[in-house]
């Protein structure tokens, strides 16, 4: 199954820390890394940095403008004022077909905030409890996620 999770980190470097653990686990075949996207928002600075990988070569379009649109309406359209609105409420129609809700996107804003970062991975066939021990220390918190609330649990239960 097809995997949306989002970590948020207490510091901007936390989630470029828990990518290159995660790819460390996908080199090792614990899981597939469809994309991701890291956003790292440095103490003083006035808006994040977004980068979002390019896994899969054929749909990397597709996913780059899924992480556009998700970051741009999330950070930057509330820099345009009303317009902010209708974009977000465009956006979470958007995103309720793979499983994303409003709540979901407003606690991704919320958390993301200066002196903080955030990774987003789809992933699939993962082997959890051992993509778990690679994010051991990481301090991370889990934002969003398209899984069922079993499924949830578990995901938090192995991840601490």
């Amino acid at each position: 199954m097809t995997t949306f999770t989002a970590w948020s980190f207490k510091d901007p470097d936390g989630a470029g820390k828990a990518l290159a653990a995660l790819q460390s686990a996908s080199s090792d075949g614990l899981v597939k890394i469809v994309d991701h996207a890291v956003v790292r928002w440095p103490e003083g600075a006035a808006k994040p940095d977004v980068v979002h990988g390019h896994e899969d070569k054929w749909r990397g379009t597709g996913w780059g403008a899924f992480w556009g649109l998700l970051f741009g309406s999330l950070f930057f359209a509330p820099l345009l004022g009303a317009a902010a609105g209708g974009a977000l409420g465009a956006l979470s129609k958007s995103l309720e077909a793979v499983g994303i809700t409003e709540d979901q996107l407003g606690t991704i804003r919320d958390q993301v905030t200066p002196g903080t970062s955030l990774l987003c991975a789809v992933t699939d066939e993962g082997n959890l409890d051992r993509v778990a021990e690679r994010f051991h220390g990481l301090n991370l918190t889990l934002v969003a996620t398209n899984l069922t609330e079993a499924e949830r649990s578990t995901l938090l239960e192995a991840f601490g």
